[in-house]
């Protein structure tokens, strides 16, 4: 059973086992583990990432396809739940018109930018899709009348959503079950289910292609295969999860706007995640996001403590305040490369092997 929900596909490795089942534990219970709206937040965003991660890992680690696009996908979701919620009413039909709509047009797009652009080199492809994302990042701050412009839009969701919302008078271990774990667990199912979907694909015979298109193009076209056909068929798969993920992230946070799904920021962000949690291997998207969204809201904090700690020690304090968690982060960042160039599954997995 456990076989098929993974595709086949398991961790192979028990240290990564244990991390991910961790991981997987927190986030189902997380509303009733913490207390707080940050920490719920902070779980929403992860789950938010993993799918966002998983599909771009579709497009770079398995297909070999490097691409600056993938936040404007992210960002279709998000706007196309938000446009409907907005202008059509707060309803689950809305909810249904946004998310599907936003599916299709992401689909088409990827699979046009795709036809026409994945004939080219891997560079001029990603600087094709650079253009395309920041094109597309313009006009959805320009055209106010429908997207809010840089102010982006907050609306209402359906009533059940809400943070007034009530299911019952009682608690579940001392949690109000009200709408917003509600939420919490459509954003967790949703990005639960997208991404055993993503685990299929590439453990399919059609991943498997994509991955002889990524170690040789030139013989896997040699064999028969279409390569720009796999290659578009991948961008489109990857493109509707990324909008997925947009939808899930508007519904979580009831607000839209350019900062929250179109910034470049997230795209960096993104390829972080890929690599520091290992490319080409859809866990390393679990492992990848968890350690950034914590790193992004806790490292902070954890430097401002730091900080305090050490005011009495000359340029310590002045290393460890809260202000210098930027250069840490990276510091961080190239420390992981360094030591685990394959990504932290690629090292846990080669160290299992090795004994």
């Amino acid at each position: 059973m456990l076989g098929r929900i993974l595709s086949g596909d398991f961790p192979r490795a028990w240290p990564l086992m244990v991390v991910l089942l961790i991981i997987l534990l927190t986030l189902a219970l997380a509303p009733f583990l913490f207390s707080g709206a940050q920490p719920l937040n902070v779980a929403a965003k992860i789950c938010v990432f993993i799918l966002l991660v998983a599909s771009y890992d579709l497009l770079l680690g398995y297909t070999g396809i490097v691409s600056f696009a993938h936040t404007m996908f992210f960002g279709i979701g998000g706007y196309g739940a938000a446009i409907a919620l907005a202008r059509i009413g707060p309803d689950w039909g809305s909810v249904a018109i946004g998310t599907l709509a936003a599916m299709i047009v992401a689909g088409v797009l990827a699979l046009v930018i795709g036809l026409f652009s994945l004939r080219v080199r891997a560079i001029f492809f990603a600087m094709i899709t650079l253009a395309v994302a920041t094109a597309f990042a313009v006009l959805a701050s320009q055209l106010s009348g429908i997207t809010g412009g840089e102010d982006g839009l907050s609306y209402r969701v359906p009533e059940i959503l809400r943070p007034s919302f009530r299911l019952s008078e009682g608690t579940v271990l001392g949690t109000a079950i009200n709408g917003r774990v509600i939420t919490y667990y459509i954003v967790f199912f949703a990005a639960l289910a997208g991404f055993l979907v993503l685990l299929r694909i590439v453990n399919s015979p059609f991943g498997r292609v994509l991955q002889a298109i990524r170690e040789n193009d030139f013989r896997a076209e040699a064999l028969g295969y279409p390569v720009v056909v796999y290659r578009s068929i991948a961008s489109v798969a990857s493109a509707v999860m990324a909008a997925l993920a947009g939808v899930l992230l508007a519904l979580w946070l009831r607000y839209t706007g350019p900062d929250t799904t179109l910034s470049f920021a997230i795209m960096i962000d993104v390829l972080l995640m890929v690599v520091i949690g290992g490319m080409g291997t859809m866990y390393g998207a679990v492992i990848g996001a968890s350690l950034m969204i914590l790193a992004e809201n806790y490292l902070q904090a954890l430097m401002k403590g730091l900080g305090e700690a050490a005011s009495g020690v000359p340029f310590a304090s002045a290393l460890l305040s809260a202000d210098r968690w930027l250069l840490w982060l990276g510091i961080l960042f190239i420390l992981s490369v360094y030591f685990f160039p394959a990504g932290i599954v690629g090292k846990l997995r080669a160290l299992t092997g090795k004994r």
